[in-house]
């Protein structure tokens, strides 16, 4: 038996980014013919602990072991699902044939879900409205044991604030385009979101979804920032660690009130939807503080805009993050790929999707954002139908946040992602603490 190494070189990305050393192990053996086993292949992470496969490490002196390996397409259609079971998923989907465009996935949807319907979209208005109202009086009426639920229910609520919105930024809402802008920015102020520079972000991130610098939502950090200095390493281990749930805080400051962010037409609509947030603050906040004082503040406004932004962040990572859901280059980047392949749909208990107006149902909103949120679930069923080996789906589960939190950090071209306890062990704290405290149901 005899084993080679052979290490490939590194590759320039880019002004602040290289590309991570690859390792290919070839192995003969008289029961299998000459295998390649990438080190840093998701495959070899998901059957790394079965015997004779030993799991590698950067820098370190290797040794391996040849075993028999199954034809490919038997192997992936097995570490698929042992990768699901690994990672908190129902399926993990099989790799979109790179002529597959995402007009066809498109052209194989029934056209009524496209239809909007002014009764179902105002509809969905009314229980967002209800749901916030009775959220509000929850916490009016709650003694201090029962605030903790009373903010959830309100948070959830006005995360369905937000879909709305959302429906009226991507012109699915209504026909009348001044009522779409209406409600969205009205949907917004109580979340001080700017209606505008949130649409424009939006819509770069549907047509950059998952490419690496110019998608608008989530990254994978840069491992020559994560380099940078070790108070930036700390500070961003904390935020994609333990505060993971709550990063849409930082992303809602950093990119919505900058006009400098934006482009020269887009500036004006820009700054009218500022001057609504900052005069829904200048009047709003004072208003709640002279009727109950800082502490109602906080029981009333800070409190469920905080439970809020934990559904921003969880929806947000859970529909495009996952250790098997790659971001690429743009010249390597595929629209039907990052769109059906590249995108989650995650189930929540009931009255979160009804609440949220189905926002989860994610994969047909990524095919079109031109689909309403109530023919989300119809359209869903028609892919599944069409295109169900391609699906990403998991129910919503600890052993997913866990797989996410602790192992979905800094990018990598051969495995998507390396833990930060991987490159920085003796730094990694936050990570190994959510490794020891967070549960692994699925």
């Amino acid at each position: 038996m005899a084993c080679k190494i052979s290490d490939s070189v590194f590759l320039c990305l880019g002004p602040c980014q290289r590309r991570i050393k690859s390792q290919r192990i070839a192995t003969h053996s008289p029961t299998a013919s000459i295998s390649h086993l990438k080190w840093d292949n998701l495959l070899l992470k998901g059957i790394s602990h079965q015997k004779g496969i030993i799991r590698l490490r950067r820098n370190k002196v290797i040794q391996a072991v040849a075993v028999p390996v199954r034809p490919s397409s038997a192997d992936s259609a097995e570490n698929r699902k042992q990768l699901a079971e690994e990672y908190g998923f129902r399926q993990i989907g099989e790799p979109l044939p790179d002529n597959v465009t995402l007009k066809d996935v498109i052209d194989t949807l029934p056209k009524k879900v496209f239809e909007i319907d002014d009764v179902k979209a105002w509809t969905s208005v009314l229980i967002s409205v209800t749901s916030y109202a009775l959220g509000i009086f929850m916490i009016s009426k709650a003694p201090w044991y029962l605030l903790p639920l009373a903010w959830a229910w309100t948070g959830t609520a006005i995360t369905g604030f937000f879909v709305i919105g959302h429906d009226c930024a991507h012109k699915s809402f209504s026909k009348n385009k001044l009522v779409e802008d209406i409600v969205g920015t009205l949907a917004f102020l109580p979340l001080i979101y700017p209606y505008e520079p949130w649409r424009f972000k939006h819509d770069r991130h549907h047509a950059k979804t998952n490419m690496l610098q110019e998608d608008t939502a989530w990254h994978p950090v840069w491992e020559q920032e994560f380099e940078t200095s070790p108070f930036l390493r700390k500070a961003i281990m904390f935020g994609y660690g333990p505060f993971r749930p709550w990063m849409s805080i930082a992303h809602w400051l950093i990119w919505h009130f900058d006009v400098n962010k934006f482009r020269p037409n887009e500036v004006k609509r820009v700054k009218i939807s500022l001057a609504c947030v900052f005069a829904f603050m200048a009047v709003g906040w004072p208003l709640i503080i002279y009727k109950t004082g800082i502490v109602g503040w906080i029981k009333f406004w800070l409190m469920p805009w905080l439970g809020y932004h934990f559904w921003m962040s969880t929806f947000t990572m859970v529909h495009h993050t996952a250790p098997h859901i790659p971001f690429k280059h743009s010249d390597e980047w595929n629209a039907a790929q990052a769109q059906l392949n590249g995108t989650v749909h995650c189930d929540y208990p009931r009255w979160i999707e009804i609440i949220c107006h189905d926002i989860n149902v994610h994969i047909p909103h990524h095919v079109s954002s031109r689909i309403p949120s109530y023919n989300l679930r119809a359209a869903h069923r028609s892919i599944q139908e069409n295109w169900g080996p391609y699906l990403n789906e998991a129910t919503w589960n600890w052993r997913l946040m866990k797989t996410i939190m602790t192992m979905c950090h800094v990018y990598n071209e051969e495995q998507n992602y390396i833990a930060f306890d991987e490159l920085a062990p003796e730094e990694a704290s936050p990570i190994t603490f959510l490794k020891r405290v967070m549960p692994d149901y699925a």
